[in-house]
């Protein structure tokens, strides 16, 4: 089973978008104080459960927590902050995103392929 790695530091945001050109990073951003986000984090966490692609690497930003963190994002893949969210990064760029009831877990399983 793939696990969710948190990313708190623009140093870990930097590293993880540096190793995407290796291995793709799906990027969740999360709100604990949003229960959208938190029915989007169940979603993400029956996909981590199920099988998910192992060739992914699972990324966790915690938006109010890490607010900078999460803005550095946005700024650097050029992706408008929403959450919650969800990004899938190859080589430091954006190729696929959704936010709120869009991420499923039919959605990753289909976009994750």
């Amino acid at each position: 089973m793939s696990e969710l790695m948190r990313i708190s530091s623009s140093e870990e945001l930097n590293n993880a978008l540096d190793r995407s050109s290796n291995q793709p990073l799906l990027l969740f951003k999360h709100s604990t104080r949003c229960p959208i986000s938190a029915g989007a984090h169940s979603e993400l966490e029956a996909y981590l459960q199920g099988t998910p692609n192992e060739e992914v690497t699972y990324g966790l930003v915690y938006v109010v927590e890490d607010r900078a963190v999460s803005n550095k994002a946005a700024e650097k893949l050029g992706v408008k902050h929403e959450s919650p969210q969800a990004i899938l990064i190859k080589n430091g760029q954006a190729v696929w995103h959704t936010s709120h009831s869009h991420i499923t877990k039919t959605e990753l399983e289909k976009n994750l392929l």
